[in-house]
């Protein structure tokens, strides 16, 4: 990459992240399609003005050899996006880039699997975490984001907040969740966060400004899983479990 070329990605690159986040899109999309950007940047080694439909059917081919069609489309949207709002030109339409279309059905957790899951968590923080997330049905993100205001215990229900579709809800609060978070709360008592990160250790935990690692959640749920000797593959998203759950 020459430095006029590398100078002019880096402008590109720049403006391209001011626009995702003046268009108000979720975190998650918004590093998504930045690193679309910067994967893509570092195929053509920085020349993105006149890319043609073969190099790019060419990329996406060699991108779905290493990686996933997930991969592919967040690309696919990513590069759109660039076409749109930092070329300014009309997108290059790839008619051979069809990514399947395809519907999952999650494998079922039993409340008995649910309670072996928290029994095996040994991290108090995890451990409160995925029995909030698991009981009141609430996806990764929602989760991490809950704070203190948000559990209102006279009407016993939670106020999710930018949610999917960045949409508010409320949504259920279970009596044993509210006693859990209660206890759990008087642990770390932050004044804010319902699960502070445990960068400086528990003690520390009222502190903390930002919430538990999304990595480190993740990444311990799969640990957990493979020492219960579980087949199904838990994935931290959203679960509806109707059933109360005892702590």
């Amino acid at each position: 990459m020459t430095p006029s070329i590398e100078s002019k990605f880096n402008h590109y690159y720049s403006q391209h992240c001011k626009h995702l986040a003046l268009q108000g899109l979720q975190p998650k999309t918004i590093d998504a399609y930045s690193r679309a950007i910067r994967r893509i940047g570092a195929h053509f080694q920085g020349d993105m003005d006149n890319l043609s439909q073969e190099q790019l059917v060419d990329y996406f081919h060699d991108l779905l050899i290493q990686l996933s069609w997930s991969a592919v489309k967040l690309d696919l949207y990513g590069l759109k996006f660039f076409y749109t709002h930092v070329l300014h030109k009309a997108w290059v339409d790839v008619p051979m880039i069809k990514p399947p279309r395809c519907t999952r059905i999650p494998d079922i957790v039993t409340v008995a699997e649910a309670q072996q899951l928290f029994m095996t968590t040994r991290i108090l923080s995890y451990r409160v975490f995925y029995f909030t997330i698991y009981s009141m049905g609430l996806r990764l993100g929602e989760g991490l984001s809950l704070q203190v205001g948000d559990i209102d215990a006279t009407r016993m229900r939670v106020h999710i907040r930018n949610a999917k579709g960045n949409k508010d809800r409320l949504v259920p609060l279970p009596l044993n969740a509210l006693r859990v978070l209660r206890q759990f709360w008087a642990v770390h008592k932050n004044p804010v966060l319902i699960f502070p990160n445990r960068a400086r250790g528990l003690k520390g935990t009222h502190l903390a400004e930002s919430p538990l690692d999304r990595g480190g959640v993740q990444k311990t749920i799969n640990l957990v899983t493979q020492d219960m000797g579980l087949k199904k593959r838990f994935h931290v998203t959203r679960y509806d479990i109707v059933t109360p759950l005892i702590c």
